[in-house]
């Protein structure tokens, strides 16, 4: 692999990892009642249901694993994720991006139609070049 190349793979990987900890940021606020529910789960109410906010301290740990994996996909020291499921994840993050942005742009929120969904857009292809990327060592 090129240094320009593997440049461009760790800096998708740093790109994509902030954006899932600010998305995980967004859904502990989420869970925690701030009433920012018309920008999720279809906008239907501002604060969130119950259900809905405990939907939302499971994305928040979840989108964090997901910012760890793609990170150690994209070759920096996170030890506590294995090399083969940072490579599995992120192209699982992949598809699971691409189908959120359909969703979002399906959705009668237009806060998740013109915010969220070419956010989650930018997302997918920050995880596509840290998945077709090589193997890499971490740093």
């Amino acid at each position: 692999m090129t240094t320009t190349s593997t440049h461009r793979l760790r800096h998708a990987a740093a790109a994509a990892g902030a954006g899932f900890v600010l998305v995980s940021a967004f859904q502990a606020l989420l869970a925690a009642g701030v009433p920012l529910g018309r920008a999720a789960f279809g906008g239907a109410s501002a604060e969130l249901p119950g259900t809905l906010r405990i939907a939302s301290g499971v994305a928040t740990a979840f989108w964090l694993v997901a910012a760890a994996v793609v990170l150690r996909r994209g070759g920096y020291r996170v030890r506590w994720i294995p090399e083969r499921i940072a490579k599995v994840g992120t192209w699982a993050l992949v598809g699971l991006l691409t189908a959120g942005m359909l969703m979002n742009l399906a959705s009668p929120s237009p806060w998740e139609r013109f915010g969220w969904a070419p956010i989650i857009a930018v997302l997918a292809a920050l995880c596509l070049t840290t998945a077709r990327g090589q193997r890499q060592t971490a740093h």
